[in-house]
């Protein structure tokens, strides 16, 4: 009679440890994002009050003071410059993609290497000269010159998500496509490229973030048409505190938006179904 007993508690303690680890990582993960919504809208007498944690007015003059600062014109550069990104690093990368999933070349493994390798070098090492060809080229301080380095740092990444994807595609399905008279353009645009919408959808979601969150490389290339986080870097970090919390909520509500819309889809490029 002990025995039986004995295996459940230990399974009622194991679910136990489990969901306080679960809580635990919740917690570590969502308390910076609790943190900057709260003392965004905090008023400044709330905020420098030692006595308060958790702020008991709220205002949105904060916001509104880094919109009148010129925040809402970067936004909008930081989402052209994303989608300018997503663009050209799906140009690119999704035939690169396809190419190493469906067909065997010479060198295809060194190659791939090689574009994984491509991210080993610290930014830091090519801005100097980043900025030099683009001063020649006439891209510096111009959207289409960030969105063409942001690419640079995406691509990798984008060559091989979307060759996992098509990889996981069986190939029967889309000999039954040739068979059937499509031809392998015909194939790829009506069968392939809608089953890999789910895990394409999650890449570009990735690379729209990567995008996003980059500052240094919108720092060192532009100087009047900037992406909001460049303006935050050098702008609002001599603001007041409660305008740098206002900056931090601004850039992080997009990646939550963003996030929260393609979760089935990032779900479903590891091969996991929501039911």
């Amino acid at each position: 009679m002990s025995q039986p007993s004995s295996s459940v508690t230990m399974y009622y303690l194991r679910k136990i440890v489990v969901a306080g680890l679960i809580i635990i990582a919740v917690v570590w993960i969502a308390t910076p994002f609790v943190i900057s919504i709260l003392y965004a809208f905090s008023s400044t007498e709330d905020y420098y009050n030692f006595r308060l944690v958790i702020p008991l007015t709220y205002t949105f003059e904060h916001v509104k003071a880094l919109i009148d600062l010129g925040a809402g014109e970067y936004i909008m550069n930081s989402i052209i410059v994303a989608l300018m990104t997503i663009g050209i690093s799906f140009l690119l990368g999704l035939p690169a993609g396809y190419a190493f999933a469906k067909y065997v070349f010479p060198g295809k493994d060194p190659l791939k290497l090689f574009i994984v390798g491509l991210r080993m070098f610290p930014i830091l090492v090519i801005a100097v000269p980043l900025v030099t060809l683009y001063i020649k080229l006439g891209l510096n301080d111009t959207l289409l010159g960030v969105a063409l380095a942001h690419t640079a740092m995406a691509l990798p990444f984008v060559v091989l998500i979307t060759s996992s994807i098509f990889a996981g595609i069986p190939k029967d399905i889309e000999e039954a496509g040739l068979i059937f008279g499509l031809s392998r353009v015909g194939v790829f645009f009506r069968i392939t490229l809608p089953m890999a919408l789910p895990g394409l959808a999650a890449a570009a979601i990735f690379t729209f973030i990567m995008s996003w969150n980059e500052v240094f490389i919108a720092s060192v290339l532009t100087f009047q048409h900037r992406t909001l986080p460049a303006f935050i870097l050098t702008a609002a970090q001599a603001s007041p505190d409660t305008i740098k919390f206002a900056a931090g909520f601004i850039m992080i509500l997009p990646a939550m938006i963003f996030v929260f819309i393609a979760r089935k889809y990032l779900i479903a490029m590891w091969g996991i179904t929501l039911r």
